[in-house]
């Protein structure tokens, strides 16, 4: 082990421990913000930690580049900073994060070629169990010793917010008994039982969550208890136990958490007792962590591959002016490219489009926009390739192709959750599953208004219905800002000519939209058409829109919850009226 070696290892150790570090400073501002009612700063907060990283790692490559004035590889000496790299993560607390973090530092300084398990942990190497084992990141509580009444009230009072309970008696005894109602355990003798609660809450948007389970024996139960501040105090809004209520909080389709989390890879095996089926990569994208999903969604990939055989085919669903979609009918993704020329009307460059994307990454996506993971020069195995699918490549994107011996390589793609096309579930659907999704369909697009967001492209075949039958929008090459549109009504015809004339004769600006003519394009079913004028007709009054953007101006945050209105405590059924944030 050379002396050089050991110095650039710990070079990059040391950015590692920088970015975890300013990481973990941002996230720690949540509670104070959900504290104070700072939902615009939380909002903000949000959005600038997902930046935090990549800052790091060029100031990290910065710094390697300049103190050991390092050019071409030497493999040698990069086999040997990688064990000394490795030796020095026996005893750390976040080995899979700095390991993906090396990993960013590598790929950036050197060629592709260079990307194997000798050079970069194509595999982790950290010992996870052993950390899991190690670290104890729960608080437990035994009803059996001090009842289940005062366990959750020990639960509810652990945590220690700055703001009291607006009433912790009401909230403690609706939480009993959901619990005694619902729970698969509500028959079962209180001395075998034990509650485990994560030791720091998750925050997100105006909510505080608290992450726990109830073991016995060998069982484990999970559940999810969202609390509330409305300014007269803090409430329990619900209590969530249901599998399916807690992965629609951890679903691809919102916004990441904060949460302090000093030992990651113990949080997250503690989320995995919770939501066993849901990927690793998922986990870990949920609390903030996107490169290490990245990294743990590369490493499953890989081995799915090699467990499979079938081929990459074209996605099902209408072919997109902008993106080419492919899907592996094994794997539960899609994988979107950029074609090098966009069809007409399409008027967007590429990195215009690259850009709306990101914004989605950043923006609150209330369960309505599908996240996505970014790759470059991605490797594929040639022969995975369906023919079909390789012409239409070749044919739209050759740009963003390479092929190097048995691999393609892609210059730039997307990957997203794959969802059954909301247009072809429409044909497949019976009138109620129908008139449910379209139904979905309009509340998705308001809730997507209130976080000041404009799909921009409203037609079906954009949105997708996930397992659950949640509408998601997934195709953002044309959204923007509500607040960067001019909602209008269409002018009445000056003459009787007009309205036989093939463009409008009046002004359309580059901004300008119609509500009203969005019953005409977006369903061509005369029975698809009522369903949306008996469920959403004011999305069609350009006034409801515009009313829509005055509340976003004004700071208006809406709640919008990510479980069903029935799980909530019944006091807090009726809709809250949103509240500005204070000043």
């Amino acid at each position: 082990m050379t002396v050089l070696a050991e110095q650039i290892a710990r070079t990059i150790l040391a950015g590692f421990e920088k970015h975890f570090a300013f990481h973990q400073e941002v996230t720690s501002g949540a509670r104070e913000r959900f504290e104070r009612m700072d939902w615009a700063g939380i909002q903000r907060t949000s959005a600038e930690r997902i930046h935090l990283y990549d800052r790091r790692v060029t100031e990290t490559i910065d710094k390697v580049r300049g103190v050991f004035e390092l050019s071409a590889l030497d493999e040698y000496l990069w086999r040997d900073v990688k064990a000394d790299y490795v030796a020095r993560l026996r005893h750390h607390c976040r080995p899979e994060l700095a390991e993906t973090f090396y990993n960013s530092v590598f790929c950036r300084l050197f060629d592709r070629r260079y990307f194997n398990n000798k050079n970069i942990f194509v595999e982790s190497v950290a010992d996870r169990d052993k950390l899991v084992d190690r670290y104890r990141v729960f608080m437990s509580f035994h009803p059996g010793d001090a009842g289940l009444r005062d366990s959750i009230r020990d639960m509810l009072s652990s945590f220690y917010f700055s703001i009291p309970f607006e009433d912790i008696d009401r909230d403690v005894g609706y939480i009993e008994r959901h619990f005694l109602k619902n729970s698969p355990l509500r028959n079962a003798p209180l001395d075998e039982m034990r509650i485990d609660v994560l030791e720091t809450p998750f925050f997100r948007n105006k909510g505080a969550y608290l992450i726990g389970r109830v073991t016995r024996g060998e069982h484990c139960y999970p559940f999810v208890v969202p609390l509330m501040n409305d300014g007269a105090g803090l409430y329990a809004d619900a209590l969530l136990t249901t599998r399916d209520q807690i992965g629609l909080v951890f679903s691809f389709s919102r916004a990441y958490f904060m949460a302090q989390m000093p030992v990651p890879v113990a949080t997250i095996a503690f989320l995995q007792t919770l939501l066993p089926g849901k990927p690793l990569a998922e986990l870990y994208m949920s609390v903030g962590f996107h490169k290490q999903a990245k990294n743990e969604f590369y490493r499953d990939f890989l081995h799915h591959l090699a467990r499979t055989k079938d081929k990459f085919v074209i996605a099902p669903g209408a072919r997109g002016m902008v993106m080419c979609v492919f899907t592996l009918p094994s794997y539960p993704y899609v994988f979107k490219i950029m074609k090098d020329r966009f069809d007409p009307p399409k008027d967007v460059t590429h990195e215009q489009v690259a850009n709306r994307y990101l914004l989605v990454k950043q923006h609150d996506r209330v369960g309505r926009m599908a996240d996505t993971l970014e790759f470059s020069d991605a490797a594929f195995p040639l022969q995975r390739f369906s023919q079909e699918l390789l012409a239409e490549l070749r044919a739209v994107a050759a740009a963003s192709l390479e092929v190097d011996g048995e691999m393609l390589f892609i210059r730039h793609l997307y990957i997203e959750r794959r969802m059954r096309p909301l247009d072809l579930f429409l044909e497949h659907a019976s009138p109620g599953e129908a008139r449910s999704a379209i139904a979905d369909w309009g509340l998705a697009v308001k809730e997507l208004m209130a976080v000041n967001i404009f799909p921009g492209d409203l037609l079906f075949k954009n949105f997708g219905v996930t397992r659950q039958g949640r509408v998601v929008f997934y195709d953002y090459d044309e959204i923007s800002y509500l607040t960067d549109c001019s909602f209008r009504r269409i002018p009445p015809p000056r003459y009787p000519e007009d309205e036989l004339a093939a463009e409008p004769a009046f002004n359309v600006g580059p901004h300008d939209v119609f509500p009203e003519e969005f019953l005409t394009f977006i369903a061509t079913n005369a029975q698809r058409r009522q369903t949306l004028l008996d469920t959403h007709p004011e999305l069609l009054d350009y006034r409801y829109w515009q009313q829509r953007q005055k509340d976003v101006v004004a700071g208006v945050y809406a709640n919008i919850f990510p479980y069903p209105r029935e799980a909530r405590f019944p006091h807090r059924r009726s809709p809250s009226s949103a509240k500005p944030t204070p000043p």
